[in-house]
């Protein structure tokens, strides 16, 4: 998940899905309630860990965090000079992602098929749709805070891509940070913290009310979003104070050459990554 957020463009959440770890990570989240309070409150801290599954989330956050430190400078260097490589190796491992998960939904009917034909178009829209004017209205970015954490749980979904779409960006995540500028910070926090709370609620309610459904909507999010990754493209950026974002990308077919061929074995070692995984993970299972 670590490694997936420093690609630009690509959700951890995708990452958790394909893992399989995704409905536990929500329902941890939901778990910092009331009762997580009373407990933390009253020094029982065995029970609070329990109920929080902390030590799940100790680690998963830590791994995200290492992977981050990691990962930045090697994937810098990749992108810099094998972009192309880089790009069909996540387009195989994302895209084999797609049918090991659609495996799982038990039941393709009406209401599946639909949440997933959404889903897909959902994520296509997101990553076509032209970035709105700059908005600095409390409620505007109380808004932002929660579409863009929401945004980082979902698969496909990235949370600053969509803020970049929202048009606050550079607001928020360039000047209100480099300045601690609390009368912005503040809003979009408290937007972040009513969003997380509140969506791990609603997702983890449609896991377990509308389980095929739901797996279905989120598989469409990730095949929606694979025009990110995509390797022969351009990207449309934009300055934000000191950063340079993709706003966009221009698409474009390949030129048949060595390179393609290079970028075609390394789309197979995605897919094979993803394939040799589902069957350790299917052998352990049964073991």
């Amino acid at each position: 998940m670590g490694a997936a957020n420093v690609i630009p463009g690509v959700s951890g959440g995708t990452i958790a899905l394909i893992t399989g770890i995704f409905e536990r990570l929500i329902n941890a989240i939901k778990s910092f309630n009331i009762t997580a309070l009373r407990l933390l409150l009253k020094g029982k801290f065995k029970e609070f860990s329990a109920h929080t599954d902390l030590i799940f989330l100790l680690f998963l956050f830590s791994g995200i965090g290492i992977a981050i430190i990691s990962f930045a400078k090697l994937l810098e260097f990749l992108f810099e000079h094998y972009a192309t490589y880089v790009w069909s190796f996540f387009l195989g491992l994302v895209l084999a992602s797609v049918w090991f998960v659609g495996k799982t939904v038990k039941k393709w009917h009406v209401g599946s098929v639909s949440s997933f034909i959404v889903g897909t178009a959902f994520a296509i829209l997101i990553n076509i749709m032209t970035p709105a004017s700059e908005n600095s209205s409390l409620f505007y970015l109380f808004i932002c805070g929660i579409v863009a954490i929401c945004s980082m749980i979902l698969p496909g979904l990235s949370g600053s891509f969509v803020l970049i779409l929202m048009g606050n960006y550079h607001l928020v995540m360039i000047q209100a940070v480099n300045e601690l500028n609390l009368s912005i910070l503040l809003p979009v926090i408290g937007g972040a913290i009513v969003g997380l709370l509140l969506f791990s609620h609603f997702l983890s309610w449609l896991l377990k009310k509308f389980p095929h459904s739901t797996i279905a909507l989120l598989t469409g999010f990730v095949l929606g979003s694979l025009g990110v990754l995509w390797p022969w493209k351009t990207n449309l950026t934009e300055t934000f104070g000191d950063k340079l974002k993709v706003i966009g990308y221009q698409w474009h077919w390949p030129q048949i050459d060595s390179s393609f061929w290079w970028a075609v074995l390394f789309f197979i070692i995605g897919i094979s990554v993803i394939t040799i995984t589902e069957i350790i993970s299917k052998e352990k299972t049964k073991t």
